[in-house]
């Protein structure tokens, strides 16, 4: 009966013994070297804890991501093994929003007499932490009284970034209402192809149901080798998109004249879950349809850009996740949007394929995969204007 307690006492220091010595230990021996970098990740950026480790002498330790998705100090626990044991120390990190909110916009506002609106609409501003920066109007005028007045607009986010944006506001008795031509010229097909086309191109059009009926066999003989189309559009926030009424018709007549093909949907999504339904919509209209060409994300709501309370960083987290959502179900994903806006607005270092709309016989912009040159383009096939692109093979 002694001989059993004894085993039983001995299995039991046993189990204790190895149940300890798979447990972290939170009191660090003294001879444990753990020097750590003193940083300030700038909000969103990437570090790991390898990038805190000044110097240390412990025989390994476990490399992981430190969340910089908030403003403000952040708990990191760094676990680590020392002579066989496992061990854990406790540290924090400052994450700090070193960047000033993005301000566009003219220098000038021309009002009438009696204006009550917001000067602060007159520019779009916009800050890639906070999704409502403040703006504030300081100087004087007086919308009662014509006049010409100097303004400062100044914009300060949540981490007290600041930027200041002159305004030179002219308050007159009537705003004229001039007409003036600002229409793009038109370009024949055949110039550009002349113009763009080499070993490294390929060219062709977009069209949605503005272009009607498309004879794509005419516009396959005149030089074209692809088409975009939008399969949809989205006409409300938060509503479900609808198709557009000519996408079966165009992808048909399209894939039988011999063109590459590819589609957008025209977003209108204010979230980034709202832009995975928009993507998951798009899936579900194709339904298997083979593309030659990726699914792009089409977002110009910039209107209405300080009603809807975006930071920057959710934006693009919109674009990405749309993006994503049909790279996982085998499809290339592609952003759309004007030279400026990639420029300004868009992570667009960080997006593989870019769609850009820049009207210029000549752009600038580098590292896009279609260039979108002209809305006003003439082709065999389309009555009226389309939209004429570049591709980079």
């Amino acid at each position: 009966m002694k001989k059993k307690l004894l085993l039983i006492f001995m299995c039991l220091l046993f189990l204790c013994a190895c149940k300890e010595e798979g447990k972290e230990i939170e009191v660090q021996p003294q001879e444990v070297v753990l020097e750590l970098n003193a940083v300030n990740p700038e909000v969103y950026s990437h570090i790991e804890i390898k990038d805190l480790i000044k110097e240390t002498n412990v025989d390994d330790y476990k490399n992981e991501v430190i969340d910089t998705n908030n403003v403000g100090i952040q708990n990191v626990s760094i676990h680590y093994v020392y002579k066989n044991k496992k061990y854990v120390t406790r540290t924090a990190v400052n994450v700090v929003d070193t960047t000033p909110p993005l301000v566009h916009g003219s220098s000038s506002k021309t009002v009438e007499l009696n204006y009550s609106g917001d000067l602060c609409n007159s520019v779009r501003i916009a800050d890639y932490y906070d999704s409502t920066p403040i703006c504030v109007v300081e100087g004087e005028y007086d919308t009662t009284k014509l006049g010409t007045y100097n303004v400062n607009l100044y914009i300060t986010d949540s981490s007290g970034n600041k930027v200041d944006h002159p305004l030179e506001v002219k308050v007159v008795e009537k705003i004229s209402k001039t007409t003036s031509s600002s229409r793009m010229p038109t370009v024949q097909f055949a110039d550009a192809y002349a113009k763009y086309k080499n070993d490294n191109t390929e060219m062709g059009i977009d069209v949605s149901k503005w272009q009607a009926d498309v004879d794509f066999e005419k516009v396959r003989d005149a030089g074209a080798t692809f088409v975009m189309m939008r399969i949809g559009v989205k006409l409300k926030s938060g509503d479900e998109p609808v198709m557009d009424s000519y996408y079966l018709q165009n992808i048909k007549n399209a894939k039988a004249a011999g063109l590459k093909v590819g589609v957008y949907l025209y977003s209108k999504a204010l979230s980034v879950n709202e832009a995975k339904h928009e993507a998951e919509w798009v899936l579900n209209a194709l339904d298997g349809e083979k593309l030659d060409l990726p699914i792009v994300f089409d977002w110009e709501i910039w209107d209405g850009w300080s009603t809807y309370h975006l930071s920057l960083h959710e934006l693009n987290e919109m674009a990405k996740t749309y993006i994503k959502t049909v790279e996982d179900a085998g499809y290339k994903g592609m952003l759309y949007g004007s030279r400026n806006n990639l420029v300004n607005y868009w992570d667009d270092d960080q997006i593989e394929n870019i769609w850009l709309a820049h009207y210029v016989t000549d752009t600038g912009y580098k590292g896009y995969k279609m260039w979108q040159f002209s809305s006003t383009g003439r082709i065999p096939g389309i009555k009226g204007d389309v939209d004429l692109d570049v591709m980079v093979k």
